[in-house]
Protein backbone atom coordinates (compact mmCIF):
# COMPACT_ATOMS: atom_id res chain seq x y z
CA UNK A 1 0.00 0.00 0.00
CA UNK A 2 2.88 2.32 0.85
CA UNK A 3 5.90 0.95 -1.09
CA UNK A 4 8.09 3.94 -0.27
CA UNK A 5 7.62 3.39 3.47
CA UNK A 6 8.34 -0.34 3.14
CA UNK A 7 11.51 0.36 1.17
CA UNK A 8 12.60 2.91 3.81
CA UNK A 9 11.96 0.46 6.65
CA UNK A 10 13.93 -2.22 4.85
CA UNK A 11 16.79 0.18 4.23
CA UNK A 12 16.99 1.39 7.82
CA UNK A 13 16.62 -2.13 9.17
CA UNK A 14 19.62 -3.17 7.08
CA UNK A 15 21.64 -0.23 8.40
CA UNK A 16 20.74 -1.05 11.99
CA UNK A 17 21.65 -4.72 11.48
CA UNK A 18 24.98 -3.77 9.90
CA UNK A 19 25.72 -1.33 12.72
CA UNK A 20 24.97 -4.00 15.34
CA UNK A 21 27.29 -6.45 13.56
CA UNK A 22 30.07 -3.85 13.59
CA UNK A 23 29.57 -3.27 17.33
CA UNK A 24 29.66 -7.02 18.06
CA UNK A 25 32.78 -7.44 15.91
CA UNK A 26 34.52 -4.56 17.71
CA UNK A 27 33.64 -5.98 21.13
CA UNK A 28 34.91 -9.42 20.14
CA UNK A 29 38.15 -7.94 18.84
CA UNK A 30 38.68 -5.93 22.02
CA UNK A 31 37.95 -9.00 24.16
CA UNK A 32 40.46 -11.08 22.19
CA UNK A 33 43.05 -8.33 22.55
CA UNK A 34 42.54 -8.18 26.31
CA UNK A 35 42.81 -11.97 26.59
CA UNK A 36 46.04 -12.00 24.59
CA UNK A 37 47.43 -9.19 26.73
CA UNK A 38 46.47 -11.00 29.94
CA UNK A 39 48.03 -14.23 28.67
CA UNK A 40 51.28 -12.39 27.91
CA UNK A 41 51.29 -10.90 31.41
CA UNK A 42 50.58 -14.30 32.94
CA UNK A 43 53.31 -15.90 30.85
CA UNK A 44 55.71 -13.19 31.98
CA UNK A 45 54.83 -13.74 35.63
CA UNK A 46 55.11 -17.51 35.28
CA UNK A 47 58.62 -17.08 33.94
CA UNK A 48 59.69 -15.72 37.32
CA UNK A 49 57.92 -18.39 39.36
CA UNK A 50 58.02 -22.17 39.21
CA UNK A 51 60.94 -22.57 36.77
CA UNK A 52 63.05 -19.64 37.92
CA UNK A 53 65.70 -21.05 40.28
CA UNK A 54 68.34 -18.30 39.97
CA UNK A 55 69.84 -17.29 43.33
CA UNK A 56 72.02 -14.20 43.41
CA UNK A 57 75.46 -14.30 45.07
CA UNK A 58 75.60 -13.22 48.71
CA UNK A 59 78.18 -10.40 48.42
CA UNK A 60 78.16 -7.64 45.81
CA UNK A 61 81.66 -7.07 44.38
CA UNK A 62 80.84 -4.74 41.46
CA UNK A 63 77.91 -2.46 40.73
CA UNK A 64 77.07 -0.02 37.94
CA UNK A 65 73.84 1.96 37.78
CA UNK A 66 75.42 5.09 36.21
CA UNK A 67 74.01 7.19 39.05
CA UNK A 68 77.28 9.16 39.34
CA UNK A 69 77.60 9.82 35.60
CA UNK A 70 76.49 13.04 33.95
CA UNK A 71 73.75 12.79 31.35
CA UNK A 72 75.20 12.83 27.85
CA UNK A 73 78.68 11.77 29.02
CA UNK A 74 80.55 8.51 28.64
CA UNK A 75 80.69 6.85 32.09
CA UNK A 76 83.88 6.78 34.16
CA UNK A 77 85.66 3.47 34.83
CA UNK A 78 84.71 2.16 31.39
CA UNK A 79 86.84 1.97 28.25
CA UNK A 80 85.73 1.77 24.62
CA UNK A 81 86.97 2.02 21.06
CA UNK A 82 83.92 4.10 20.06
CA UNK A 83 81.40 6.01 22.16
CA UNK A 84 78.19 5.78 24.19
CA UNK A 85 76.23 8.15 26.40
CA UNK A 86 74.38 8.07 29.69
CA UNK A 87 70.64 8.77 29.29
CA UNK A 88 67.34 8.61 31.12
CA UNK A 89 64.30 6.82 29.70
CA UNK A 90 60.60 7.72 29.93
CA UNK A 91 58.85 5.45 32.42
CA UNK A 92 62.08 3.74 33.50
CA UNK A 93 63.86 4.63 36.75
CA UNK A 94 67.55 5.46 36.94
CA UNK A 95 70.17 6.07 34.27
CA UNK A 96 71.21 3.91 31.34
CA UNK A 97 74.12 3.63 28.90
CA UNK A 98 72.89 3.99 25.33
CA UNK A 99 74.88 2.10 22.66
CA UNK A 100 74.08 2.75 19.00
CA UNK A 101 77.36 2.27 17.11
CA UNK A 102 79.66 -0.64 16.37
CA UNK A 103 81.78 -0.79 19.50
CA UNK A 104 83.26 -2.81 22.37
CA UNK A 105 83.14 -1.75 26.03
CA UNK A 106 85.31 -2.81 28.94
CA UNK A 107 84.17 -2.19 32.55
CA UNK A 108 87.54 -1.58 34.19
CA UNK A 109 86.07 -1.87 37.71
CA UNK A 110 85.61 -5.65 37.24
CA UNK A 111 89.03 -7.10 37.95
CA UNK A 112 88.27 -10.63 39.14
CA UNK A 113 85.62 -13.28 38.55
CA UNK A 114 85.46 -15.97 41.25
CA UNK A 115 84.59 -19.60 40.58
CA UNK A 116 81.09 -18.96 41.92
CA UNK A 117 79.49 -15.69 40.84
CA UNK A 118 76.28 -14.17 39.50
CA UNK A 119 76.06 -11.35 36.98
CA UNK A 120 72.81 -9.47 36.35
CA UNK A 121 71.88 -6.56 34.14
CA UNK A 122 68.94 -5.00 32.32
CA UNK A 123 69.01 -4.69 28.54
CA UNK A 124 66.59 -2.83 26.29
CA UNK A 125 66.11 -1.94 22.62
CA UNK A 126 64.12 0.76 20.89
CA UNK A 127 60.63 -0.19 19.61
CA UNK A 128 60.94 -1.40 16.05
CA UNK A 129 64.57 -2.49 16.54
CA UNK A 130 65.89 -4.83 13.82
CA UNK A 131 69.67 -5.14 13.94
CA UNK A 132 72.59 -7.31 15.07
CA UNK A 133 72.97 -8.96 18.49
CA UNK A 134 74.28 -7.69 21.81
CA UNK A 135 77.45 -9.55 22.88
CA UNK A 136 78.95 -10.45 26.27
CA UNK A 137 82.41 -12.04 26.60
CA UNK A 138 83.90 -13.62 29.73
CA UNK A 139 87.66 -14.07 29.51
CA UNK A 140 91.07 -13.45 31.10
CA UNK A 141 92.73 -10.19 30.07
CA UNK A 142 96.47 -10.23 30.66
CA UNK A 143 96.51 -6.50 29.91
CA UNK A 144 93.63 -3.99 29.87
CA UNK A 145 94.63 -3.04 26.33
CA UNK A 146 93.61 -6.51 25.10
CA UNK A 147 89.89 -5.80 25.52
CA UNK A 148 89.46 -5.01 21.80
CA UNK A 149 90.31 -8.65 21.03
CA UNK A 150 86.95 -9.55 22.61
CA UNK A 151 84.49 -7.76 20.36
CA UNK A 152 81.36 -9.01 18.59
CA UNK A 153 83.91 -11.58 17.42
CA UNK A 154 86.76 -13.11 19.47
CA UNK A 155 90.42 -13.27 18.49
CA UNK A 156 90.99 -16.82 19.68
CA UNK A 157 94.56 -16.67 21.06
CA UNK A 158 94.67 -19.63 23.40
CA UNK A 159 92.78 -17.92 26.25
CA UNK A 160 89.61 -19.74 27.45
CA UNK A 161 86.65 -17.48 26.60
CA UNK A 162 82.86 -17.61 26.85
CA UNK A 163 81.10 -15.70 24.03
CA UNK A 164 77.35 -15.05 24.49
CA UNK A 165 75.09 -13.30 21.97
CA UNK A 166 71.56 -12.04 22.72
CA UNK A 167 69.01 -10.73 20.24
CA UNK A 168 65.30 -9.90 20.78
CA UNK A 169 62.49 -11.33 18.70
CA UNK A 170 61.20 -9.36 15.72
CA UNK A 171 57.42 -9.37 16.12
CA UNK A 172 55.63 -11.30 13.34
CA UNK A 173 58.98 -12.23 11.74
CA UNK A 174 61.25 -14.38 13.91
CA UNK A 175 61.91 -15.51 17.48
CA UNK A 176 64.59 -14.05 19.68
CA UNK A 177 67.79 -16.04 19.75
CA UNK A 178 71.01 -16.50 21.69
CA UNK A 179 74.31 -18.04 20.59
CA UNK A 180 76.86 -19.58 22.97
CA UNK A 181 80.45 -20.18 21.79
CA UNK A 182 83.11 -21.58 24.13
CA UNK A 183 86.75 -22.23 23.29
CA UNK A 184 90.25 -20.83 23.30
CA UNK A 185 91.92 -21.47 19.92
CA UNK A 186 89.16 -21.55 17.32
CA UNK A 187 88.32 -25.21 17.87
CA UNK A 188 85.14 -24.54 19.82
CA UNK A 189 84.03 -26.96 22.52
CA UNK A 190 80.53 -25.42 22.42
CA UNK A 191 78.82 -23.65 19.52
CA UNK A 192 75.03 -23.64 19.70
CA UNK A 193 71.88 -21.49 19.35
CA UNK A 194 68.59 -21.30 21.26
CA UNK A 195 65.36 -19.35 20.65
CA UNK A 196 62.91 -17.58 22.96
CA UNK A 197 59.96 -15.17 22.84
CA UNK A 198 60.19 -13.35 26.17
CA UNK A 199 62.02 -10.36 24.70
CA UNK A 200 61.00 -8.56 21.51
CA UNK A 201 61.18 -5.27 19.65
CA UNK A 202 57.66 -4.18 20.56
CA UNK A 203 55.91 -3.86 23.93
CA UNK A 204 58.27 -6.33 25.67
CA UNK A 205 61.49 -4.57 24.65
CA UNK A 206 63.36 -4.85 27.97
CA UNK A 207 65.03 -7.97 29.34
CA UNK A 208 66.51 -8.83 32.71
CA UNK A 209 69.55 -11.05 32.13
CA UNK A 210 70.88 -13.30 34.90
CA UNK A 211 74.10 -15.34 34.58
CA UNK A 212 75.15 -17.86 37.21
CA UNK A 213 78.53 -19.55 37.27
CA UNK A 214 79.08 -22.49 39.60
CA UNK A 215 82.57 -23.83 38.98
CA UNK A 216 82.34 -25.20 35.40
CA UNK A 217 78.59 -24.83 35.03
CA UNK A 218 76.88 -21.82 33.39
CA UNK A 219 73.18 -20.97 33.60
CA UNK A 220 71.66 -18.00 31.78
CA UNK A 221 68.14 -16.66 32.33
CA UNK A 222 66.26 -14.10 30.23
CA UNK A 223 63.15 -12.54 31.81
CA UNK A 224 62.88 -15.59 34.05
CA UNK A 225 63.29 -18.21 31.32
CA UNK A 226 66.33 -20.45 31.59
CA UNK A 227 67.82 -20.30 28.09
CA UNK A 228 71.18 -21.98 28.86
CA UNK A 229 72.23 -24.61 31.41
CA UNK A 230 75.52 -26.15 30.31
CA UNK A 231 77.64 -28.23 32.67
CA UNK A 232 81.13 -27.86 31.16
CA UNK A 233 81.65 -24.25 30.08
CA UNK A 234 84.46 -22.87 32.22
CA UNK A 235 87.78 -24.61 31.86
CA UNK A 236 89.02 -26.09 35.17
CA UNK A 237 92.14 -24.41 36.53
CA UNK A 238 91.81 -21.44 34.17
CA UNK A 239 91.48 -17.88 35.38
CA UNK A 240 88.67 -15.54 34.29
CA UNK A 241 89.00 -11.91 35.35
CA UNK A 242 87.09 -9.69 32.92
CA UNK A 243 83.99 -9.15 30.86
CA UNK A 244 83.50 -7.11 27.70
CA UNK A 245 80.28 -6.14 25.96
CA UNK A 246 79.92 -5.27 22.30
CA UNK A 247 77.56 -4.21 19.55
CA UNK A 248 78.28 -5.25 15.98
CA UNK A 249 76.43 -2.33 14.48
CA UNK A 250 72.92 -1.73 13.24
CA UNK A 251 70.95 -1.88 10.03
CA UNK A 252 69.22 1.39 10.94
CA UNK A 253 70.90 4.51 12.34
CA UNK A 254 68.29 4.96 15.06
CA UNK A 255 68.53 1.40 16.45
CA UNK A 256 70.19 1.12 19.87
CA UNK A 257 70.70 -0.95 23.02
CA UNK A 258 70.45 0.46 26.54
CA UNK A 259 72.29 -1.18 29.44
CA UNK A 260 71.54 -0.65 33.13
CA UNK A 261 71.65 -2.02 36.68
CA UNK A 262 74.73 -4.20 36.24
CA UNK A 263 75.41 -6.22 39.39
CA UNK A 264 78.20 -8.75 40.04
CA UNK A 265 78.03 -10.83 43.22
CA UNK A 266 80.22 -13.61 44.63
CA UNK A 267 79.40 -16.67 46.67
CA UNK A 268 77.56 -19.93 46.35
CA UNK A 269 74.16 -20.09 48.10
CA UNK A 270 74.04 -22.27 51.22
CA UNK A 271 70.65 -21.34 52.63
CA UNK A 272 69.96 -24.37 54.81
CA UNK A 273 73.36 -24.38 56.51
CA UNK A 274 73.30 -20.64 57.21
CA UNK A 275 69.79 -20.71 58.65
CA UNK A 276 69.98 -23.83 60.80
CA UNK A 277 73.67 -24.09 61.74
CA UNK A 278 74.86 -20.51 61.73
CA UNK A 279 71.45 -19.12 62.70
CA UNK A 280 71.52 -16.22 60.24
CA UNK A 281 71.12 -15.76 56.51
CA UNK A 282 71.96 -12.44 54.86
CA UNK A 283 70.33 -12.01 51.46
CA UNK A 284 71.14 -9.28 48.96
CA UNK A 285 69.22 -11.04 46.21
CA UNK A 286 65.77 -9.87 47.35
CA UNK A 287 65.43 -6.70 45.32
CA UNK A 288 62.84 -3.93 45.52
CA UNK A 289 61.80 -1.09 43.28
CA UNK A 290 63.44 2.20 44.32
CA UNK A 291 61.95 3.73 47.50
CA UNK A 292 59.28 1.02 47.52
CA UNK A 293 58.36 -2.22 49.27
CA UNK A 294 57.38 -3.80 45.92
CA UNK A 295 59.51 -6.90 45.37
CA UNK A 296 61.09 -7.23 41.93
CA UNK A 297 60.18 -10.45 40.05
CA UNK A 298 63.83 -11.47 39.66
CA UNK A 299 63.90 -12.02 43.46
CA UNK A 300 61.70 -15.11 43.12
CA UNK A 301 64.53 -17.64 42.97
CA UNK A 302 65.93 -16.46 46.32
CA UNK A 303 62.48 -16.38 47.97
CA UNK A 304 61.67 -19.81 46.55
CA UNK A 305 64.80 -21.35 48.07
CA UNK A 306 64.19 -19.71 51.47
CA UNK A 307 60.50 -20.67 51.42
CA UNK A 308 61.23 -24.31 50.58
CA UNK A 309 63.80 -24.55 53.37
CA UNK A 310 61.53 -22.96 55.98
CA UNK A 311 58.20 -24.58 55.14
CA UNK A 312 59.28 -28.00 56.45
CA UNK A 313 60.98 -26.64 59.58
CA UNK A 314 59.56 -25.96 63.02
CA UNK A 315 61.58 -22.84 63.80
CA UNK A 316 60.57 -19.22 64.11
CA UNK A 317 62.47 -16.70 62.01
CA UNK A 318 62.85 -12.95 62.36
CA UNK A 319 63.00 -11.07 59.04
CA UNK A 320 64.98 -7.85 59.33
CA UNK A 321 65.03 -5.19 56.62
CA UNK A 322 68.01 -2.87 56.08
CA UNK A 323 68.51 0.10 53.74
CA UNK A 324 71.47 2.22 52.67
CA UNK A 325 71.93 5.76 54.01
CA UNK A 326 70.52 7.64 51.03
CA UNK A 327 67.70 9.99 52.03
CA UNK A 328 66.02 10.66 55.36
CA UNK A 329 66.78 8.26 58.22
CA UNK A 330 63.17 8.11 59.44
CA UNK A 331 61.88 7.37 55.95
CA UNK A 332 64.51 4.64 55.58
CA UNK A 333 63.45 3.11 58.89
CA UNK A 334 59.82 2.98 57.75
CA UNK A 335 60.86 1.59 54.35
CA UNK A 336 62.90 -1.20 55.95
CA UNK A 337 59.91 -2.19 58.11
CA UNK A 338 57.61 -2.30 55.11
CA UNK A 339 60.09 -4.34 53.08
CA UNK A 340 60.47 -6.91 55.85
CA UNK A 341 56.67 -7.17 56.08
CA UNK A 342 56.43 -7.57 52.29
CA UNK A 343 58.88 -10.49 52.39
CA UNK A 344 56.89 -12.15 55.19
CA UNK A 345 53.61 -11.73 53.31
CA UNK A 346 55.17 -13.16 50.15
CA UNK A 347 56.52 -16.24 51.94
CA UNK A 348 53.22 -16.86 53.74
CA UNK A 349 51.11 -16.29 50.64
CA UNK A 350 53.20 -18.26 48.16
CA UNK A 351 54.88 -21.04 50.14
CA UNK A 352 52.36 -21.83 52.88
CA UNK A 353 54.50 -20.76 55.82
CA UNK A 354 52.70 -20.28 59.14
CA UNK A 355 52.28 -16.53 59.67
CA UNK A 356 53.15 -16.79 63.39
CA UNK A 357 56.47 -18.41 62.51
CA UNK A 358 57.72 -15.16 60.97
CA UNK A 359 58.25 -11.90 62.82
CA UNK A 360 59.52 -8.74 61.19
CA UNK A 361 61.68 -5.79 62.10
CA UNK A 362 63.19 -2.84 60.26
CA UNK A 363 66.54 -1.29 61.10
CA UNK A 364 66.71 1.34 58.36
CA UNK A 365 70.27 2.58 57.79
CA UNK A 366 71.39 2.09 61.41
CA UNK A 367 73.38 -1.15 60.96
CA UNK A 368 75.58 -0.93 57.83
CA UNK A 369 77.82 -3.92 57.10
CA UNK A 370 79.89 -2.11 54.50
CA UNK A 371 81.45 1.17 55.61
CA UNK A 372 82.54 2.22 52.11
CA UNK A 373 80.18 4.91 50.87
CA UNK A 374 79.96 4.00 47.19
CA UNK A 375 77.53 2.07 44.99
CA UNK A 376 79.01 -1.29 46.02
CA UNK A 377 78.85 -0.45 49.71
CA UNK A 378 75.28 0.77 49.39
CA UNK A 379 74.26 -2.39 47.51
CA UNK A 380 75.74 -4.57 50.27
CA UNK A 381 73.94 -2.57 52.97
CA UNK A 382 70.56 -2.96 51.23
CA UNK A 383 69.74 -6.41 52.48
CA UNK A 384 67.21 -8.68 54.17
CA UNK A 385 68.35 -10.85 57.07
CA UNK A 386 66.72 -14.04 58.33
CA UNK A 387 67.55 -14.86 61.97
CA UNK A 388 66.40 -18.10 63.58
CA UNK A 389 64.88 -17.78 67.07
CA UNK A 390 64.83 -20.36 69.93
CA UNK A 391 61.14 -21.06 69.36
CA UNK A 392 59.47 -24.00 67.65
CA UNK A 393 56.25 -23.83 65.67
CA UNK A 394 53.63 -26.53 66.01
CA UNK A 395 51.76 -27.62 62.87
CA UNK A 396 48.69 -25.74 64.16
CA UNK A 397 50.70 -22.53 64.11
CA UNK A 398 51.16 -22.29 67.90
CA UNK A 399 54.54 -21.24 69.21
CA UNK A 400 56.44 -23.02 71.94
CA UNK A 401 59.54 -21.61 73.60
CA UNK A 402 62.21 -24.20 74.24
CA UNK A 403 63.03 -24.39 77.98
CA UNK A 404 66.68 -24.53 79.05
CA UNK A 405 67.91 -28.09 79.60
CA UNK A 406 67.89 -29.43 83.18
CA UNK A 407 71.21 -30.64 84.48
CA UNK A 408 70.90 -34.18 85.90
CA UNK A 409 72.80 -33.27 89.09
CA UNK A 410 71.57 -32.85 92.66
CA UNK A 411 73.61 -31.42 95.54
CA UNK A 412 73.15 -32.43 99.18
CA UNK A 413 73.27 -29.82 101.96
CA UNK A 414 76.52 -31.29 103.24
CA UNK A 415 78.19 -30.21 100.00
CA UNK A 416 78.48 -33.63 98.42
CA UNK A 417 77.01 -34.06 95.00
CA UNK A 418 75.61 -37.06 93.25
CA UNK A 419 74.45 -37.60 89.72
CA UNK A 420 70.76 -37.94 88.81
CA UNK A 421 69.19 -41.20 87.91
CA UNK A 422 69.23 -40.62 84.13
CA UNK A 423 72.75 -39.28 83.85
CA UNK A 424 75.89 -41.36 83.51
CA UNK A 425 77.68 -41.94 86.79
CA UNK A 426 80.43 -39.37 86.96
CA UNK A 427 82.16 -38.81 90.31
CA UNK A 428 81.65 -35.19 91.34
CA UNK A 429 82.99 -33.61 94.50
CA UNK A 430 82.43 -30.17 95.91
CA UNK A 431 85.36 -28.68 97.81
CA UNK A 432 84.65 -26.54 100.92
CA UNK A 433 85.22 -22.82 100.54
CA UNK A 434 88.63 -21.66 101.76
CA UNK A 435 88.74 -19.59 104.96
CA UNK A 436 89.46 -15.90 104.74
CA UNK A 437 93.05 -15.31 105.92
CA UNK A 438 92.53 -11.59 106.77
Amino acid sequence: MYPEINRSCTYYSSLILLFMKLILFTIAALFASVCISQNRVQDSLLGFTSKFDFVSGDKVIAMEDFSNAELGDFPANWNTNATAEVVTLPGRPGKWMKINKESVFYPEFIKELPENFTLEFDLGVNPGWNSLPFVLNITNLKSPREYTDYYHYVSWKGVPTVHLELRPAIVDQRAGNSKLIVGKDGNHTINNDVEYNRWDNSSNNFAHISLWRQNRRLRVYLNGEKIWDVQQVFEPGSKYNSITIAMQGSYKLDDYFVLGNLRLAAGAPDTRNKLFKEGKLVSRGILFNPNSDEIKPESYGVLKEIGNVLKDSMVQVKIVGHTDDDGDANLNLDLSKRRAAAVKNYLVGNFGLVADSLVTEGMGESMPLDKINNSIGKANNRRVEFITLPITVKPSGQLKTQPPPKLPITVKPAGKAKTGQSAPKVPITVKPKPKNKN
